[in-house]
């Protein structure tokens, strides 16, 4: 199974490099929901706290500042426990 990758408080120059402030931007309040990636997507979480968990796999932490990659062909459960605002780019 493929992992979910978090770069932690993300330095501004990868931000740039990946052009993060063009993405659209994502936002959702506090919620827990099922969900099945299609195809890799990239984000980064400008607020927010939400715990990611793989379907058979441990839970990963995630919030602001952080930068996360999930892979295509993962199914998870999505446990947002503070509102999410987040840039994004599917693959």
């Amino acid at each position: 199974m493929q992992e979910i990758k978090v770069d932690r408080q993300a330095a501004e120059e990868s931000l740039a490099a990946l052009g993060v402030r063009d993405w659209p931007i994502w936002t959702k309040e506090a919620s827990i929901f099922p969900w099945t990636y299609d195809s890799s997507e990239t984000c980064y979480f400008l607020t927010g706290e939400v715990i990611v968990t793989p379907d058979g796999g441990a839970p990963v932490p995630m919030g602001k500042g952080d930068l996360v990659t999930f892979p295509a062909g993962m199914s998870c459960a999505w446990e947002i426990r503070q509102a999410v605002r987040k840039h994004y780019k599917f693959e």
